[in-house]
């Protein structure tokens, strides 16, 4: 399975798993997260989720040869898939009415951004980092990522991880605000564990009210994003130099930009 989830006491732990594939999100791994999210919010017995990857990566993006359908002119539908399958899954996230901790193990690429900055807490392995890659395929920020990274860490360094599509480490990432904690590889999924029983044993009513105030802080403008971004990287899917940027990228090799 694609995607796993154990429940231990009251916390829920929702495991990615494609660790031949750094986790990347293909149409199994998208549908068993949203269907995950959505047990997890449902499910009376569970008070706290942990979001994590399995092996070495949290989660690499999207997975450019099986995470998308065809639209009619033969690209990728990137519009519906966001819509349909991966906004619901961030969505779920930040409105679950229960404490969500995003466990970064290894890279947070793409769309694993947004998983793991949908989560209430992220705790991140020493060893983890956080590139928002889209641009080095010629293609924009999606997934909530050009709205939850701003947010996080100002403008001028949101527009140097979506313009350049350089690696943060994780020790920036905290030194920016953009995580709440890094932790040695080897302590983290303890430190995720004991984080997550003490907020299952916590008033979790206090938590799901502070995570309504908060999202409607932060978050009000939220969904107008998710449809910003998904009509852009349609438009984006539709270029010579994301053509040419994914052909680079099978390849192994620099990609030619020409602006078309």
């Amino acid at each position: 399975m694609s995607v796993q989830t154990e429940r231990d006491g009251a916390v829920t732990t929702i495991t990615l798993n494609r660790p031949e594939a750094m986790n990347a999100a293909n149409v199994e791994l998208r549908d068993g997260l949203r269907e995950a999210v959505q047990q997890a919010a449902a499910d009376p017995h569970t008070r706290a989720v942990i979001l994590t990857g399995a092996g070495r990566a949290f989660c690499s993006g999207a997975d450019l040869k099986s995470g998308f359908d065809a639209a009619e002119d033969g690209r990728p539908d990137i519009r519906a898939a966001l819509n349909d399958h991966f906004h619901p899954i961030i969505e779920g996230l930040r409105t679950m009415p229960k404490p969500v901790i995003s466990a970064v193990n290894g890279p947070a690429v793409g769309i694993g951004i947004s998983f793991a900055l949908a989560g209430d807490l992220i705790l991140a392995a020493e060893s983890s980092y956080f590139m928002l890659a889209f641009v080095n395929i010629g293609l924009v920020p999606d997934g909530g990522s050009s709205f939850l990274i701003p947010e996080r860490i100002g403008f001028a360094r949101a527009t140097e991880m979506a313009m350049l599509g350089e690696k943060v480490a994780a020790a920036k990432a905290l030194e920016w605000g953009l995580i709440n904690r890094v932790v040695p590889d080897d302590e983290l999924q303890t430190a995720a564990h004991e984080l997550a029983a003490r907020m299952a044993d916590g008033p979790t009513r206090s938590y799901a009210g502070s995570k309504r105030q908060l999202n409607a802080w932060s978050f009000g403008r939220f969904k107008d994003q998710l449809e910003l971004e998904a009509t852009i990287q349609h438009e984006a899917a539709r270029t010579a130099d994301f053509i040419e940027g994914v052909t680079a990228f099978v390849e192994k090799r620099a990609p030619r930009f020409t602006g078309s």
